[in-house]
């Protein structure tokens, strides 16, 4: 489900403090007349974002301007990834540039030539449902890693985007992922 963000406008998304009132008010009345609402009652999960100073900054901007500030960055467009951690199990929140194939979100996993992975690649392989923030949309979506015969093309488009993840490539001897992130 695709919702909007509008916080940083002035507006309040009060649909969870209505869903949670309404279920408050109505929780002596039988419940099967009325709607599920526990999905949408359950206060949000905190989020952890990256503990590297400047991807936080860009992260605070990103979501507190609804994507107006941080979409865009140096020249190229970028995304706000969630991921569940694969050992604190804690929601984890990271900005990484993007490119889009159809309606596919392509992101790189190069931690800029970094000898490993970078942990929020080994989180979705652990869990691959995530969530993303692409501008003032937050939508959830399943991601994995691109396969063989689709890493090349999918390499020469990120490339194109960003030229400095052909440097990073040869900097390293791991094999840098490339991952597909489609809309659930």
């Amino acid at each position: 489900t695709r919702r909007r963000i509008g916080a940083a406008r002035g507006q309040r998304d009060t649909s969870t403090m209505a869903a949670a009132t309404w279920s408050r008010e109505a929780a002596d009345e039988p419940i099967d007349d009325r709607e599920d609402v526990s999905a949408t009652s359950q206060p949000e999960e905190k989020v952890f974002d990256s503990p590297t100073r400047w991807v936080a900054r860009h992260i605070g901007d990103y979501v507190r301007t609804g994507g107006e500030k941080g979409h865009r960055w140096h020249g190229v467009d970028t995304l706000l990834l969630t991921t569940r951690g694969r050992r604190s199990g804690k929601l984890r929140r990271t900005a990484l540039i993007y490119g889009r194939d159809g309606n596919r979100y392509i992101v790189v996993a190069s931690r800029g030539g970094a000898k490993h992975h970078p942990s929020w690649y080994l989180n979705l392989v652990e869990h691959p449902e995530v969530t993303i923030q692409v501008g003032s949309e937050t939508f959830a979506a399943r991601a994995r890693t691109a396969n063989a015969k689709e890493k090349p093309g999918l390499w020469r488009l990120m490339s194109s985007i960003w030229p400095d993840y052909d440097r990073y490539q040869a900097k390293t001897d791991r094999d840098i992922p490339v991952v597909i992130i489609e809309p659930s």
